[in-house]
């Protein structure tokens, strides 16, 4: 059931997050500064593209470094993929197929 639901996703969403999450991945690591969110970006690109049957994992440890961290990626990339995930959420929600989505 995984396998037919990260189909259905890749062909109606995952391809586009997909490229918008390697386009922001490969912006960022054009700039020294913003490298690690760039590999970051590119690591979330796979769960972008084949997201059911994966888990994400916490990590307990961070602290003040993650908040700034998650600042600076919510200014440089976060707020153009987050558009990108609502206007592909309104789009599936237009098709029987893809509310469940």
């Amino acid at each position: 059931m995984k396998t037919l639901l990260n189909i259905i996703w890749f062909v109606l969403s995952g391809f586009w997050l997909w490229l918008s999450y390697v386009a922001v991945g490969l912006l960022c690591c054009l700039l020294i500064i913003t490298i690690p969110w760039g590999i970051g970006c590119l690591r979330m690109a796979n769960y972008a593209a084949w997201p059911f049957g994966r888990r994400v994992v916490e990590r307990p440890g961070s602290g003040g470094g993650a908040l700034i961290g998650n600042i600076i990626w919510l200014l440089v990339a976060g707020i153009g993929l987050g558009l990108a995930h609502i206007a592909t959420a309104l789009a599936l929600a237009v098709t029987i197929i893809g509310l469940p989505l």
